[in-house]
């Protein structure tokens, strides 16, 4: 039998791969995607609009985003003499460091589970993914770490502080070892997309490590609809990613969007500590389910285990509350659910359906 175009043209392993799901939320409380519930006040969104009305929608990006990254680097702590690579969302940022150490043999690494982007990212590239297990309680496990290392001398090793999809905020002197046994033979990507609900970071630290990369997105932080990521490194490396990124690859709406906001950080301040604390007290509300287990989380979110996940996560569904069923996402994942933290009264809402859901079991 003859091989139809799609079997002569596209590779065997991106047709064995399935598209990225998104499922459709209309109706739904949406708690699956770790976005920030909160809108801005009226009277800044009034300001946006007039703001990007008066973009020349006609004319290219100044691809060079020089006022963009003078106030990412301010307000977001970037030190004095580092600058910033932009990516429309991490993704791109991703898919930038995997094509520029995409040499032959090259291989990445990151502890597992983890954001499923980084070895997706490395397969497209042609690079040789290594996933690292986590320990049972989603700890980084540093022996094994380092041994991987060691074996494997890593070009690009992942490390998501804190973790998605566990919400773990590793402890800090293992990611120092990790560094410093990747040496110079490798970058470690401190990925810090959820830094606004840890507040730890490496950022501050860029001067101590000659290959340390930190990655963030401001999509957390409430702008998850402008796609927009950056990373911060030293010149040297950030002028060999800046050869493969897209010329024009941050569109003018979200240039000017990012700049106006990036002017107004308190307000997402706020917003983020209100999260975090909504985080504690969800998280207690669940602990006190029977049968509920509750994984610490430095992030936006919690993950949950819970018996017979796929039924409750099907009669949360069918109560319209989407949450992330983690159990597809990895073995050690089994009966877990991953919810985003939310307004108290998306909290509660998503607490009233799970109890019912839970009696309807038993």
């Amino acid at each position: 039998m003859s091989k139809s175009l799609v079997e002569r043209i596209i590779r065997a392993d991106v047709r064995a791969l399935s598209a990225y799901p998104v499922p459709d939320a209309a109706g739904f409380v949406k708690l699956d995607a770790m976005e920030n519930p909160y809108t801005l006040p009226q009277a800044l969104r009034d300001e946006l609009g007039q703001r990007l009305a008066a973009v020349a929608l006609n004319r290219y990006p100044v691809p060079s985003y020089k006022l963009l990254k003078e106030k990412l680097c301010r307000h977001m702590g970037v030190p004095t003499g580092f600058d910033v690579l932009l990516g429309n969302g991490s993704d791109e940022l991703i898919s930038i460091v995997s094509v520029a150490c995409a040499q032959a043999g090259a291989k990445v690494l990151a502890p597992e589970p983890g954001f499923v982007m980084y070895g997706v990212s490395a397969k497209f590239a042609g690079l040789e993914y290594i996933g690292v297990p986590l320990t049972a309680d989603f700890t980084l496990d540093r022996d094994a770490m380092l041994a991987a290392i060691a074996a494997h001398r890593p070009a690009i090793t992942y490390l998501a502080y804190p973790n998605n999809p566990t919400g773990t905020l590793y402890d800090v002197a293992d990611i120092e070892a990790v560094i410093r046994a990747v040496g110079d033979g490798g970058i470690v990507v401190v990925d810090e997309a959820y830094q606004p609900f840890a507040q730890e970071s490496f950022m501050p630290r860029l001067p101590e490590f000659n290959n340390l990369v930190v990655m963030r997105t401001v999509s957390k932080l409430g702008l998850a609809g402008i796609r927009l990521g950056y990373m911060a490194a030293g010149a040297a490396l950030l002028q060999e990613f800046d050869k493969v990124r897209p010329p024009y690859n941050i569109n003018v709406l979200t240039q000017a969007a990012a700049e106006f906001v990036l002017d107004h950080t308190t307000e997402l301040d706020r917003q983020a500590a209100a999260l975090r604390n909504a985080r504690t007290g969800l998280a207690a509300a669940l602990a006190a389910l029977d049968g509920v287990e509750v994984f610490p989380s430095a992030a936006n979110f919690l993950l949950v285990r819970l018996a017979n996940a796929d039924k409750v996560f099907t009669g949360l569904q069918q109560r319209k509350v989407l949450v992330k069923n983690a159990g597809k996402m990895h073995p050690s994942l089994q009966n877990c659910l991953r919810v985003n933290v939310s307004t108290p009264e998306e909290n509660s809402l998503f607490l009233i359906a799970l109890k019912e859901t839970l009696q309807e079991r038993i």
